[in-house]
Formats: structure tokens, C-alpha cells, sequence
């Protein structure tokens, strides 16, 4: 065997249970769980914060596993972490399940886990169903509300990766399944029955917060997805896959994706003003607009390496500021305090 042969020879494949699981892990993208997950966290802890106070108020029992300010209890918390982490992987293996033959035809999606032969489609759809049913499980052991809506979300998480067959606007349809993890998370805390789910007021006993965080979270991921998609506008286009960057040509679509950051940027401060955050909030929102500013003079730059940069740095940093900001705000009220 020849020198060059031994330099371009693949790496041995790990055998077993964990070699399993690490190509599941490099399949879903598992670290890219980072995304939706502390948006939905934060939303847990505000929600587990207000509903503390609503049993304080009506001088109802705490029982030990009961809800904590700013923590649901050690059950709880699993539970909805378990649901996050199931329902991103089953969305994510139907995504890459249905766009396998376009993946083998794009030269920047080629080497991905499927279209390489490093996983089987049988692996792959079992990692799908599984995880699917794991949610489902874990939903349905957190309340009535969970075990009602938790088939409706998984259907609305794995029907986005069929939108961009019919629609233009499928960005929309990503940034509505990726919202339904903060609504979700407060529902898993707030609502134990349909009614209970649809009280409306007072304001920390509603579904008003994390609708306005679930509409804040939408136009996010519509700018962001936008910066993505720009990198498969000539594949996209030869191939009859729809997206607005194919619709309306990359540098509107651009337009189009500031324009939904700088909806996103108020609706977070909307977010914040409503729950009466102050300073720590203030510092994160600062730190989310430099951020999502960034990004933007990034993106006009149409380089891949840019543009990866812009999606998956960046917005992990603004996701992870947002649950750093909101948790600092719920359990340290000195930071509410303006000297």
C-alpha cells in the first residue's frame, strides 16, 4: 500500500453500543441542542418563578417536589429537559431522513452521516422513532396539557422539513416549531389541565410571557435561517427547493432577515419590561444586539466559513447570553436593583 493510499484511508468506524451513539450524536447535530434548549429553560425558570408566587399568594401547600422559585423540582426538570432532547433529535433525524437524496447531491451536505454510508436508514429511523416516543412518554408524564399537545408538537417539529417541497416561507415554519419548546416549557410547568392551560390572567399566571418569547424566538430563527440558506441559493434553485433567499434573490432575503432580527430585538425587551427584569437583562439584551449586528455584517460577506460562523457561534452565544441574563434575573433579584 502506497504512502498516499495510507494518508486518504478512512478512520476505522467505533463498533458497539457507544460507537452507535456517537454516529447518532454527529447525526442529529446533539451539541446543536443548544439552540432552542436555553431559551426553553429560561422560560421554565420564569414560569416556576411566577407560579411560586401564585402559591404563596393563595396560601397553597409546597409539597417537596412541588414547584421551587425559579426551579420546578428535580422530576420536573428532567421530564422537560428528556422532551427537549427527544423531540430536537426525532426532528432532526426525520430532516435528515426526507432530505437524504438532496444531501448526496449537494457537495456541501455530501459527507453527511447518511448520504457517506456511516449510518443505515434503518439506524436512522430507528434513532427517529425512538426518540419520538421518548417524548411523547416524558410528555405525557408531566401533565394532562403535555400529554394532549405533546403529539400536535412533534408532528408541527418533523413537518418543517417537508415545507421547503411547497412554500416559500418555510423559514416561518422552523421558527414556530423551534417556539413551541419555551411555550412548551412554561406549559409543562404552569398547565396541569386545558383549562388551567388557557387562564389568561394574572399576567404571571398566562401564557402571555412565553408567547411573546415563542413570537421573539420565531423571528430569530426566520433571520437566521435566512443567513444559512444563503449558502444553498444556486442548489436550491436547480433543484426546485423553495426558501425566500430563492424567491426574492439572496440580498433581499437578507433585508428581509435583518428586518426579523430587529423585530426579535424588540420583542425580547418587551419580554423583559413585562416581567419587570432590569440591569442583568439589559446587559444580556445589549450583548444579543451586538450580536445579532455581527452576524449581519457577516453574513453580507456570502463566505461559507463566514456564514457557518454567523449560524452556529453566534447564535449559540445568544442563546446561552439570554439563559445566563434571565437565570441571574430570577434568582438574584439584587440584580433588578438600579443605583
Amino acid at each position: 500500500m502506497s504512502e498516499t493510499e495510507l494518508v486518504d484511508a478512512p478512520k476505522p468506524r467505533r463498533r458497539g453500543p457507544l460507537g452507535l451513539l456517537s454516529r447518532w450524536g454527529g447525526f442529529v447535530k446533539f451539541s446543536h441542542t443548544l439552540f432552542a434548549m436555553p431559551f426553553a429553560l429560561a422560560s421554565m425558570m420564569v414560569a416556576s418563578r411566577e407560579h411560586f408566587f401564585y402559591l404563596q399568594d393563595a396560601k397553597a401547600a409546597l409539597p417537596l417536589d412541588a414547584v421551587r422559585y425559579g426551579f420546578p423540582g428535580v422530576r420536573l426538570f428532567v421530564l422537560i429537559v428528556v422532551c427537549l432532547v427527544c423531540a430536537r433529535t426525532c426532528a432532526m433525524a426525520f430532516n435528515r431522513i426526507v432530505d437524504r437524496r438532496f444531501d448526496a447531491k449537494n457537495p456541501r451536505t455530501a459527507d453527511r452521516h447518511l448520504p457517506a454510508g456511516e449510518i443505515s436508514l434503518f439506524s436512522a429511523w430507528s434513532l427517529c422513532v425512538l426518540s419520538g416516543a421518548g417524548f411523547l412518554v416524558a410528555a405525557g408524564f408531566i401533565n394532562t396539557a403535555c400529554l394532549v399537545l405533546g403529539p400536535v408538537a412533534l408532528f408541527f417539529i418533523c413537518f418543517y422539513s417537508l415545507t421547503k417541497r411547497f412554500t416559500d416561507y418555510t423559514h416561518v415554519w422552523l421558527g414556530v416549531a423551534l417556539a413551541l419548546a419555551p411555550v412548551g416549557a412554561w406549559i409543562a410547568v404552569k398547565g396541569g389541565t386545558m383549562a388551567e392551560l388557557f387562564q389568561l390572567w394574572p399576567l404571571g399566571q398566562s401564557l402571555l410571557p412565553p408567547m411573546v418569547l415563542g413570537a421573539a424566538v420565531v423571528f430569530w430563527l426566520i433571520g437566521f435561517d435566512i443567513i444559512y440558506a444563503t449558502q444553498d441559493f444556486e442548489f436550491d434553485r436547480q433543484h426546485g427547493l423553495r426558501s425566500l433567499v430563492t424567491a426574492w434573490g439572496p440580498r433581499n432575503a437578507l433585508t428581509a432577515a435583518f428586518l426579523s432580527h430587529v423585530v426579535m430585538i424588540g420583542l425580547l425587551l418587551i419580554y423583559g419590561l413585562m416581567l419587570h427584569f432590569r440591569v442583568a437583562f439589559i446587559i444580556g439584551w445589549l450583548i444579543i444586539l451586538f450580536c445579532l449586528a455581527f452576524e449581519h455584517w457577516i453574513a453580507r460577506k456570502r463566505s461559507l466559513i463566514w456564514i457557518n460562523t454567523a449560524f452556529f457561534k453566534l447564535n449559540a452565544v445568544i442563546s446561552s447570553v439570554f439563559f445566563a441574563v434571565v437565570a441571574a434575573e430570577v434568582l438574584f433579584p439584587f440584580f433588578r436593583r438600579i443605583s
